[in-house]
């Protein structure tokens, strides 16, 4: 299966969504890459749309396998006998400090969703190795919300099988056999920019 580009997969997302439409739900997507599908999905199913900054922690040797991922109120890491803890403490503060620039940036000047007793719908734009999700899951469930779906386009047979024991409901679109990266499954997947996912946040709440 091969998704024109985000927007596309949105759609496609969102029908497989349309059980919540108009619930006491937030749509909650992961930047920058999980913005535009989750303004569609957030549109198309009446739903506030808000952001989760979440970032993974990159290998050392490897920075698109990643060994965990941390956000603004913590972090979540499978220990690696190579990896060196100064290493994880180096990059969870580099990533704090990023997040805090961004969540500056798109969130300045709109009133967040009180996410207690509410159906999480968190969008990306594709699910790798999962440790960033899994790490999202955790924080999450700190609030105290109604339930906890995961919605993505395409997913790693892996991660599908590790998330899916953690969460109320795990969308998925497409699960290959040989899973080569979340880019191979978009015929356009050109990076998101800060201007457009704060476009797309301002587009929903006009």
């Amino acid at each position: 299966m091969m998704f024109q580009d985000r927007i596309e997969a949105g759609y496609a997302l969102a029908d497989k969504l349309k059980k919540y439409e108009n619930m006491n739900g937030v749509v909650l997507a992961v930047p920058k890459g999980g913005v535009p599908i989750g303004y569609v999905v957030a549109k198309e199913l009446g739903l506030p749309l808000e952001i989760i900054l979440t970032k993974k922690i990159g290998h050392p040797t490897n920075k698109e396998y990643a060994i965990g991922a941390a956000s603004l109120w913590g972090s979540f890491v499978i220990p690696h006998e190579e990896v060196s803890q100064k290493y994880i403490n180096h990059e969870i503060e580099r990533i704090q400090t990023y997040l805090k620039e961004l969540q500056q940036k798109l969130v300045t000047g709109r009133e967040s969703e009180n996410l207690e007793n509410k159906i999480l719908i968190v969008i990306d734009d594709g699910i790798a190795t999962g440790n960033t999700l899994m790490a999202t899951i955790n924080i999450l469930k700190k609030h105290k919300p109604a339930k906890i779906i995961i919605a993505a386009p395409v997913s790693s047979k892996s991660a599908f099988e590790k998330i899916s024991h953690y969460v109320d409901e795990l969308v998925v679109l497409f699960i290959p056999q040989y899973f080569e990266g979340v880019g191979a499954y978009y015929e356009n997947f050109e990076d998101v920019n800060e201007d457009e996912a704060l476009e797309y946040l301002n587009k929903i709440d006009a």
